[in-house]
């Protein structure tokens, strides 16, 4: 912004993919390595996952631009439409993830509910503010954490030995303070003295005990009063007894503090939150009515007539400044049942100019789902029973039958895509995971005959269920 886009500081490199992979850093990231890193979480959806990428490396060349223009460029944004449980939000979640960028994920239909004012809708820019914050706080936490390690422990070092670290003109007696202190540091280091009390100074604020009503939150206040509030009354310094492993834990949160730069933290946040932050828009479809006069189509042509300017580009008031929403992509999705994308007032449906729909999830897929991504469910189920010394194994033909009566479940009844799984898996491992800790045999197989028995009554009354439902 004003002729500094070249100073905006992009993320670090993604986090490692696994012991040894290292992934390349957001702005080598290629469309391609983008949507191979999506494959690895998200069975399918190759549409979805191509537009994101896309969406995504448009973003780096726009850095690599001329200021001036890139200023004129803006983000396309994305429309997702797609049935529920099949990927929606966790592509958008994972992308953010992959290039480290501030994301916030609303649900579009809350804005029409009881008490909804139009300034509602701008609260979620506001919480991508904080999550911004939250993100360039972490990183500076992590450059300045071995120093304020170090000097927690000299702080903690002195408070055990008092005076071991001022100088003395006796040579001598300097010599065998310095080696007393450094024997302490060894046993510090090895975690022998973490039940001995120290007495450390605590800083507390002075807060008179007084509460706010009002019919807004707190964000909306363009005076952050509980800060100005502690300002005017200022800290108390108070004493406490506690254990040296707390005391330490104490010191390094104080001395991160003290080192870290919260205005330049800020001032990187909201840049951040301004030229990288995505909003995730979720049951945009539950919005999508066009005013009637009457009923609930009021208040949802209003929440769309809301969300336009931000969508748009606009300016928010937070409690860190003004906030421009031009370069933040906004990714919607909803499942369009009931209404149709072009139900939504004709400038919002501009706004989205890029629609990908996602594809419902086949018997296929759910055999995929079950083994495939990093965070495959039989791999969480399989880790959370090994704490047991429970060792599960499942068979191909039990994954097949899994896979089976999912889809058929979601044919039967109402289809809510890969989150039935969940609920198949809770059901077939309700008896292993309730009497996993007296388990005497701890090897236990899984195969196709023992999940029709755990599912077979449920499917059997499955029709019967719908009507007394």
């Amino acid at each position: 912004m004003n002729g500094k886009k070249e100073s905006l500081a992009l993320p670090p490199p993604a986090p490692p993919a696994g012991p040894m992979e290292m992934l390349p850093t957001f702005d080598e990231l290629t469309p391609r390595q983008i949507v191979v890193e999506l494959d690895k979480y998200i069975v399918g959806q190759a549409a979805a996952k191509r537009a994101v990428a896309v969406a995504l490396r448009n973003r780096v060349r726009r850095q690599r631009l001329d200021p001036q223009l890139a200023e004129e460029i803006l983000p396309k944004n994305i429309l997702m439409i797609g049935p529920t449980g099949v990927g929606k939000t966790e592509i958008a979640r994972r992308l953010a993830r992959l290039a480290g960028c501030p994301f916030v994920k609303v649900e579009a239909s809350k804005y029409t509910e009881v008490g909804y004012v139009g300034r509602d809708v701008e609260s979620m820019v506001r919480d991508l503010v904080e999550v911004s914050i939250d993100m360039v706080r972490e990183e500076k936490l992590d450059e300045v954490a071995e120093r304020a390690e170090q000097a927690a422990e000299e702080r903690l070092l002195d408070l055990l030995l008092p005076g071991s670290n001022d100088p003395s003109p006796d040579p001598g007696r300097a010599e065998q303070a310095a080696r007393t202190r450094e024997k302490l540091r060894a046993q510090l280091r090895e975690g022998k003295l973490d039940q001995r009390l120290v007495e450390v100074e605590v800083r507390e604020r002075a807060m008179p005990a007084f509460e706010i009503i009002s019919n807004q939150g707190a964000e909306e206040m363009d005076v952050n009063i509980k800060d100005m509030l502690s300002n005017f009354f200022g800290q108390t310094k108070k004493k406490r007894k506690v254990t040296v492993a707390e005391a330490f834990d104490y010191l390094v949160q104080e001395e991160e503090n003290r080192l870290i730069d919260m205005d330049q933290v800020t001032r990187g946040a909201v840049e951040r939150a301004e030229q990288m932050g995505i909003i995730f828009i979720d049951e945009i479809d539950k919005v999508a009515g066009r005013e009637s006069g009457h009923g609930p189509d009021v208040s949802r042509e209003g929440v769309q007539r809301d969300l336009l300017p931000i969508v748009e580009g606009t300016t928010i008031n937070t409690r860190y400044g003004m906030i421009r929403t031009d370069h933040i992509l906004f990714i919607a999705a909803g499942a369009f049942h009931v209404t149709k994308p072009s139900d939504m007032i004709p400038e919002l449906q501009g706004r989205f100019p890029i629609r990908v729909e996602l594809n419902t999830l086949t018997e296929a897929d759910f055999v995929r789902i079950l083994t495939e991504p990093k965070n495959a469910l039989l791999k969480q189920y399989t880790a959370l029973l090994e704490t047991e010394s429970v060792r599960l194994q499942f068979t191909d033909d039990a994954v097949s039958t899994l896979a089976h009566f999912a889809a058929a479940v979601n044919e039967q009844t109402e289809n809510i895509g890969a989150r039935r799984l969940h609920t198949i898996l809770e059901r077939v491992l309700d008896e292993i995971s309730f009497e996993a800790p007296e388990l005497k045999k701890k090897a236990i197989k899984v195969d196709a005959a023992y999940v029709s028995k755990q599912l077979a009554e449920i499917v059997k009354n499955q029709d019967l269920s719908r009507y007394m439902l």
